[in-house]
């Protein structure tokens, strides 16, 4: 996880000029994004101007997401750590796991929201209720998803992400209650050859009756 400048510079690594750049206010980011800009061009940095000028004003939600990672950098990388175990866990745990699981993900995601809200409230900018409900569902993401956890991990989000419905699971199935045996399966059909070969015998049985028939009188 990157270390956030704290000052911008004409010699500073562009990637170093973006993580300062997201990490400014969104009410501030236009004017910030120009003097970045301005630095860039001045020093020759053609690229540098051309990324600077192509990143977008996050939201305030996404913005408080991005301070999140940036101030508590311990807490966030247990926390992607969290969502790796969370992931693989899916894959193999019973209905009973997963509800136990859940309810770790919803204090876990309840708590970091709060520090999130009140590090934003620090800096001068007090969230909404619902730009806390957008941090809440973002940081759900991360923990469900491994391209939100990516996203997140750049420090660079511009608006609030979205968590699929569930957990992916690699069946694809819902977890089954214990105790339910599977549908036993459906009965066999025997294929057209088979039916053909026994409607034969009975056509040639019933041929060798009537002929004796016949012949008996």
């Amino acid at each position: 996880m990157r270390r956030k400048g704290e000052r911008g510079g004409a010699g500073q690594d562009p990637e170093a000029v973006l993580d300062l750049l997201y990490g400014t206010p969104p009410a501030d980011f236009v004017a910030r994004r120009e003097e970045l800009a301005a630095a860039a061009k001045a020093a020759g940095r053609a690229e540098d101007v051309r990324r600077i000028r192509a990143a977008r004003r996050p939201t305030l939600a996404a913005w408080a997401a991005n301070l999140l990672l940036r101030s508590r950098p311990e807490e966030s990388e247990r926390f992607l750590e969290l969502g790796r175990a969370l992931r693989e866990a899916y894959q193999t745990l019973d209905a009973d796991g997963i509800k136990a699981l859940n309810e770790q993900r919803r204090t876990v995601v309840s708590a970091l929201t709060g520090q999130a809200a009140a590090l934003a409230q620090e800096a001068g900018h007090r969230l909404s209720d619902a730009a806390r409900q957008d941090v809440d569902t973002t940081l759900r993401a991360v923990l469900a998803d491994q391209d939100a956890a990516d996203q997140w991990a750049t420090g660079r989000l511009e608006s609030a992400l979205t968590p699929p419905s569930a957990f992916p699971r690699t069946t694809g199935a819902s977890p089954k209650p214990a105790g339910r045996r599977a549908a036993p399966p459906p009965p066999k059909t025997p294929p057209k050859d088979e039916l053909a070969d026994r409607r034969r015998k009975r056509e040639q049985e019933t041929e060798r009756r009537a002929q004796a028939e016949r012949a008996q009188a």
